[in-house]
Protein backbone atom coordinates (compact mmCIF):
# COMPACT_ATOMS: atom_id res chain seq x y z
CA UNK A 1 0.00 0.00 0.00
CA UNK A 2 2.88 2.58 1.02
CA UNK A 3 6.51 2.14 -0.05
CA UNK A 4 9.42 4.05 0.66
CA UNK A 5 12.62 4.09 -0.25
CA UNK A 6 15.87 5.97 0.30
CA UNK A 7 13.43 9.03 1.72
CA UNK A 8 15.37 12.00 2.40
CA UNK A 9 14.13 16.15 2.77
CA UNK A 10 16.21 19.15 3.28
CA UNK A 11 15.02 22.43 4.03
CA UNK A 12 17.88 24.37 3.07
CA UNK A 13 21.01 23.36 4.60
CA UNK A 14 19.32 21.68 6.96
CA UNK A 15 18.66 17.60 6.83
CA UNK A 16 15.06 17.05 8.38
CA UNK A 17 14.98 13.58 6.79
CA UNK A 18 17.74 11.25 6.03
CA UNK A 19 17.55 7.95 4.12
CA UNK A 20 14.12 6.59 5.08
CA UNK A 21 12.55 3.11 3.94
CA UNK A 22 9.97 1.23 4.97
CA UNK A 23 6.59 -0.04 3.61
CA UNK A 24 2.99 -0.37 4.74
CA UNK A 25 0.73 -3.22 3.84
CA UNK A 26 -3.18 -3.24 4.32
CA UNK A 27 -4.93 -3.46 7.85
CA UNK A 28 -2.15 -2.18 9.67
CA UNK A 29 -1.37 0.30 11.85
CA UNK A 30 1.77 1.36 11.59
CA UNK A 31 3.13 3.68 14.75
CA UNK A 32 5.62 7.12 13.99
CA UNK A 33 7.56 6.90 17.33
CA UNK A 34 10.29 9.85 18.32
CA UNK A 35 11.50 12.65 20.09
CA UNK A 36 10.40 16.03 18.92
CA UNK A 37 12.07 17.37 15.95
CA UNK A 38 12.96 13.27 14.93
CA UNK A 39 10.87 13.74 11.18
CA UNK A 40 7.79 12.27 12.02
CA UNK A 41 5.54 15.09 10.50
CA UNK A 42 7.77 15.68 7.73
CA UNK A 43 7.16 11.97 6.54
CA UNK A 44 3.88 12.78 7.01
CA UNK A 45 3.59 15.78 5.00
CA UNK A 46 5.33 13.76 1.92
CA UNK A 47 3.10 10.87 1.91
CA UNK A 48 -0.05 13.12 1.79
CA UNK A 49 1.46 15.21 -1.48
CA UNK A 50 1.34 18.48 0.65
CA UNK A 51 5.73 18.19 0.44
CA UNK A 52 7.66 16.56 -2.41
CA UNK A 53 10.91 14.67 -1.54
CA UNK A 54 14.57 15.98 -2.08
CA UNK A 55 15.71 12.77 -2.81
CA UNK A 56 14.40 8.60 -2.55
CA UNK A 57 10.95 7.46 -4.26
CA UNK A 58 7.46 7.06 -2.11
CA UNK A 59 4.69 5.10 -3.72
CA UNK A 60 1.30 5.88 -2.32
CA UNK A 61 -0.81 3.01 -3.97
CA UNK A 62 1.66 2.45 -6.18
CA UNK A 63 1.81 6.18 -7.00
CA UNK A 64 4.71 8.67 -7.23
CA UNK A 65 3.59 11.36 -4.95
CA UNK A 66 5.87 14.13 -6.51
CA UNK A 67 4.46 12.90 -10.02
CA UNK A 68 0.53 12.99 -8.92
CA UNK A 69 0.21 14.21 -6.01
CA UNK A 70 -3.88 14.93 -6.53
CA UNK A 71 -3.76 11.49 -7.06
CA UNK A 72 -2.16 10.43 -4.37
CA UNK A 73 -4.54 12.29 -1.90
CA UNK A 74 -7.61 10.82 -3.33
CA UNK A 75 -6.85 8.02 -1.59
CA UNK A 76 -5.67 9.32 1.53
CA UNK A 77 -7.23 11.06 4.98
CA UNK A 78 -5.54 13.15 6.23
CA UNK A 79 -5.32 14.37 9.88
CA UNK A 80 -2.89 17.27 10.74
CA UNK A 81 -1.74 18.06 14.09
CA UNK A 82 -4.07 21.41 13.79
CA UNK A 83 -7.25 20.24 13.00
CA UNK A 84 -8.60 22.38 10.18
CA UNK A 85 -11.90 23.22 11.21
CA UNK A 86 -14.47 26.19 11.02
CA UNK A 87 -16.06 27.05 14.44
CA UNK A 88 -19.07 29.22 12.91
CA UNK A 89 -20.31 26.05 11.07
CA UNK A 90 -22.06 22.94 12.22
CA UNK A 91 -21.27 19.50 11.59
CA UNK A 92 -23.31 18.39 9.11
CA UNK A 93 -22.25 21.66 7.26
CA UNK A 94 -18.33 21.36 7.48
CA UNK A 95 -18.55 17.69 6.71
CA UNK A 96 -20.61 18.67 3.57
CA UNK A 97 -18.25 21.45 2.98
CA UNK A 98 -15.60 18.55 2.96
CA UNK A 99 -17.62 16.70 0.72
CA UNK A 100 -17.86 18.81 -1.85
CA UNK A 101 -14.21 19.91 -1.57
CA UNK A 102 -13.53 15.98 -1.88
CA UNK A 103 -15.85 16.19 -5.33
CA UNK A 104 -18.52 13.79 -4.38
CA UNK A 105 -21.71 13.44 -6.29
CA UNK A 106 -24.53 14.94 -4.57
CA UNK A 107 -26.13 11.15 -3.63
CA UNK A 108 -22.73 10.10 -2.48
CA UNK A 109 -22.31 13.02 -0.44
CA UNK A 110 -25.54 11.97 2.04
CA UNK A 111 -23.95 8.64 2.06
CA UNK A 112 -20.86 9.69 2.69
CA UNK A 113 -21.89 12.05 5.78
CA UNK A 114 -24.29 9.77 7.42
CA UNK A 115 -21.37 6.92 7.49
CA UNK A 116 -18.37 9.71 8.64
CA UNK A 117 -20.77 10.48 11.71
CA UNK A 118 -21.69 7.62 12.45
CA UNK A 119 -18.14 6.15 12.37
CA UNK A 120 -17.13 8.93 14.86
CA UNK A 121 -19.86 8.93 16.98
CA UNK A 122 -21.38 12.54 16.19
CA UNK A 123 -24.79 11.90 15.07
CA UNK A 124 -26.08 13.38 18.05
CA UNK A 125 -23.79 16.35 17.36
CA UNK A 126 -24.67 17.22 13.86
CA UNK A 127 -26.77 20.17 14.48
CA UNK A 128 -23.95 21.46 16.79
CA UNK A 129 -21.55 24.86 16.04
CA UNK A 130 -18.10 23.23 15.68
CA UNK A 131 -17.12 26.18 18.10
CA UNK A 132 -19.07 24.55 20.88
CA UNK A 133 -17.83 21.02 20.74
CA UNK A 134 -15.58 19.84 23.41
CA UNK A 135 -11.81 19.35 22.27
CA UNK A 136 -12.68 15.52 22.16
CA UNK A 137 -15.56 16.17 19.78
CA UNK A 138 -13.78 18.53 17.70
CA UNK A 139 -10.98 15.93 17.19
CA UNK A 140 -13.57 13.53 16.28
CA UNK A 141 -14.95 15.98 13.76
CA UNK A 142 -11.00 16.08 11.98
CA UNK A 143 -11.48 12.17 11.74
CA UNK A 144 -14.83 12.50 9.77
CA UNK A 145 -13.32 14.97 7.46
CA UNK A 146 -10.50 12.42 7.04
CA UNK A 147 -12.76 9.46 6.20
CA UNK A 148 -15.77 11.29 4.58
CA UNK A 149 -14.32 9.96 1.07
CA UNK A 150 -13.64 6.33 2.49
CA UNK A 151 -10.08 6.24 1.86
CA UNK A 152 -8.01 3.11 2.32
CA UNK A 153 -5.35 5.08 4.03
CA UNK A 154 -5.44 7.71 7.08
CA UNK A 155 -2.38 9.31 8.07
CA UNK A 156 -3.16 10.75 11.52
CA UNK A 157 -0.71 13.43 13.14
CA UNK A 158 -0.60 13.65 17.25
CA UNK A 159 -3.95 12.92 17.37
CA UNK A 160 -4.33 12.97 21.02
CA UNK A 161 -2.39 15.99 21.78
CA UNK A 162 -4.05 18.29 24.45
CA UNK A 163 -6.53 15.94 25.45
CA UNK A 164 -8.04 14.66 28.68
CA UNK A 165 -7.39 10.97 29.71
CA UNK A 166 -11.30 10.59 28.85
CA UNK A 167 -10.94 11.96 25.88
CA UNK A 168 -7.53 10.26 25.22
CA UNK A 169 -9.10 6.66 25.80
CA UNK A 170 -12.56 7.44 23.13
CA UNK A 171 -9.95 8.70 20.19
CA UNK A 172 -7.52 6.24 20.48
CA UNK A 173 -10.78 3.07 20.48
CA UNK A 174 -11.93 4.66 17.60
CA UNK A 175 -8.58 4.34 16.05
CA UNK A 176 -8.20 1.19 16.75
CA UNK A 177 -11.32 0.31 14.81
CA UNK A 178 -10.76 2.14 12.02
CA UNK A 179 -7.19 0.36 11.53
CA UNK A 180 -8.96 -2.99 11.48
CA UNK A 181 -10.05 -2.27 8.05
CA UNK A 182 -7.61 0.79 6.87
CA UNK A 183 -4.50 0.92 6.75
CA UNK A 184 -2.95 3.61 9.45
CA UNK A 185 -0.28 5.25 10.02
CA UNK A 186 -0.02 7.49 13.65
CA UNK A 187 2.25 9.64 14.18
CA UNK A 188 2.96 10.14 18.45
CA UNK A 189 5.82 10.50 21.10
CA UNK A 190 3.32 9.24 23.73
CA UNK A 191 4.42 5.51 23.88
CA UNK A 192 1.44 4.26 25.59
CA UNK A 193 -0.15 5.11 22.75
CA UNK A 194 2.05 2.84 20.31
CA UNK A 195 1.39 -0.22 22.62
CA UNK A 196 -2.36 0.08 22.58
CA UNK A 197 -3.08 1.25 19.14
CA UNK A 198 -0.50 0.06 16.99
CA UNK A 199 0.71 -3.59 15.24
CA UNK A 200 4.16 -2.21 14.13
CA UNK A 201 6.26 0.88 15.27
CA UNK A 202 8.84 2.81 13.77
CA UNK A 203 11.08 4.30 16.10
CA UNK A 204 12.77 7.85 14.29
CA UNK A 205 15.99 9.70 15.76
CA UNK A 206 17.32 13.12 13.83
CA UNK A 207 15.58 12.47 10.79
CA UNK A 208 16.70 8.36 10.41
CA UNK A 209 14.89 5.29 11.11
CA UNK A 210 16.38 3.78 14.67
CA UNK A 211 13.98 0.75 14.48
CA UNK A 212 11.30 -0.87 13.07
CA UNK A 213 8.96 -3.68 13.22
CA UNK A 214 6.37 -5.16 16.79
CA UNK A 215 7.77 -4.02 19.58
CA UNK A 216 9.49 -7.89 20.45
CA UNK A 217 10.92 -8.22 17.28
CA UNK A 218 13.00 -5.14 17.96
CA UNK A 219 13.90 -6.50 21.24
CA UNK A 220 15.48 -9.41 19.66
CA UNK A 221 17.62 -7.83 17.89
CA UNK A 222 18.93 -5.47 20.84
CA UNK A 223 21.56 -6.34 23.26
CA UNK A 224 19.86 -6.98 26.93
CA UNK A 225 17.81 -9.96 28.75
CA UNK A 226 15.17 -10.01 31.08
CA UNK A 227 15.22 -9.38 34.91
CA UNK A 228 13.45 -11.64 37.24
CA UNK A 229 12.23 -10.29 40.55
CA UNK A 230 11.58 -12.80 43.59
CA UNK A 231 10.23 -12.90 46.95
CA UNK A 232 11.36 -15.70 48.76
CA UNK A 233 11.11 -17.48 51.86
CA UNK A 234 13.32 -20.48 53.59
CA UNK A 235 16.82 -18.42 54.13
CA UNK A 236 18.40 -15.05 55.35
CA UNK A 237 19.62 -12.93 52.87
CA UNK A 238 23.32 -13.98 53.00
CA UNK A 239 22.20 -17.79 52.67
CA UNK A 240 20.41 -16.51 49.28
CA UNK A 241 23.17 -14.66 47.98
CA UNK A 242 25.24 -18.12 48.12
CA UNK A 243 22.74 -20.10 46.58
CA UNK A 244 22.71 -17.36 43.88
CA UNK A 245 25.96 -18.64 42.20
CA UNK A 246 24.16 -22.03 41.22
CA UNK A 247 21.45 -19.85 38.90
CA UNK A 248 22.96 -16.55 37.60
CA UNK A 249 25.67 -16.68 35.31
CA UNK A 250 26.86 -12.99 37.34
CA UNK A 251 25.69 -13.85 40.86
CA UNK A 252 27.32 -10.38 41.67
CA UNK A 253 24.59 -8.52 39.69
CA UNK A 254 22.06 -10.25 41.24
CA UNK A 255 20.52 -7.28 44.18
CA UNK A 256 19.25 -9.16 47.43
CA UNK A 257 17.73 -7.51 50.13
CA UNK A 258 15.33 -8.93 53.29
CA UNK A 259 11.81 -8.07 52.55
CA UNK A 260 8.84 -8.11 55.19
CA UNK A 261 8.00 -11.08 57.48
CA UNK A 262 11.37 -13.07 56.91
CA UNK A 263 11.80 -12.84 52.95
CA UNK A 264 14.04 -12.37 51.47
CA UNK A 265 13.21 -9.87 47.63
CA UNK A 266 16.24 -10.88 44.86
CA UNK A 267 16.53 -9.42 41.51
CA UNK A 268 18.99 -10.97 39.10
CA UNK A 269 19.22 -10.18 35.41
CA UNK A 270 19.73 -12.93 32.92
CA UNK A 271 21.32 -12.13 29.00
CA UNK A 272 19.33 -12.44 26.07
CA UNK A 273 19.52 -16.59 24.64
CA UNK A 274 19.62 -18.34 28.05
CA UNK A 275 16.76 -20.44 26.77
CA UNK A 276 16.45 -22.07 29.87
CA UNK A 277 15.21 -19.35 31.74
CA UNK A 278 12.09 -18.56 28.97
CA UNK A 279 9.31 -20.01 31.13
CA UNK A 280 10.98 -19.70 34.97
CA UNK A 281 11.63 -23.75 34.98
CA UNK A 282 15.03 -23.50 35.70
CA UNK A 283 14.72 -20.77 38.89
CA UNK A 284 11.82 -23.53 40.42
CA UNK A 285 14.24 -26.38 40.26
CA UNK A 286 16.95 -24.03 41.89
CA UNK A 287 14.30 -23.10 44.63
CA UNK A 288 13.36 -26.41 45.28
CA UNK A 289 17.07 -27.46 46.05
CA UNK A 290 17.99 -24.65 47.89
CA UNK A 291 15.05 -25.14 50.02
CA UNK A 292 13.82 -21.95 49.20
CA UNK A 293 9.80 -21.37 48.73
CA UNK A 294 9.24 -18.88 46.00
CA UNK A 295 6.17 -16.64 47.44
CA UNK A 296 6.25 -14.47 44.06
CA UNK A 297 8.08 -14.14 40.98
CA UNK A 298 7.92 -11.56 38.09
CA UNK A 299 9.93 -11.70 34.83
CA UNK A 300 10.50 -7.94 33.46
CA UNK A 301 10.86 -8.03 29.54
CA UNK A 302 12.63 -5.09 27.56
CA UNK A 303 9.70 -2.92 27.07
CA UNK A 304 8.69 -0.25 24.56
CA UNK A 305 9.77 2.65 26.58
CA UNK A 306 13.47 0.72 27.31
CA UNK A 307 13.92 0.40 23.21
CA UNK A 308 12.58 3.84 22.91
CA UNK A 309 15.53 5.20 25.46
CA UNK A 310 18.06 2.78 23.78
CA UNK A 311 17.16 3.32 20.46
CA UNK A 312 17.07 7.63 20.81
CA UNK A 313 19.80 8.22 23.13
CA UNK A 314 22.01 5.48 23.98
CA UNK A 315 22.85 4.59 20.34
CA UNK A 316 23.96 8.33 19.88
CA UNK A 317 26.98 7.84 22.32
Amino acid sequence: MIEVQGLTKRYGNVEAVKDVSFSVGTDQVLGFLGPNGAGKTTIMKILTGYHFPSAGTVLVDGISVDEDPVEVKKRIGYLPESVPLYGDLTVDEYLAFIADSRLLSAPERKTAIEASLEACGLQRYRSKKIETLSKGYRQRTGLAQAIIHDPAILILDEPTTGLDPNQIIEIRSLIKELGKRKTVILSTHILQEVEVVCSRVLILNEGRIAAQGRPEEIAGTMKGGDTWELILKGAGPEAVREKLARLSPDPDAGKVEAGEEGTVKLSFFIPRGESDFSDGERIFDWAVGGGLKILGMNRKKLSLEDIFVKRTSEEKK
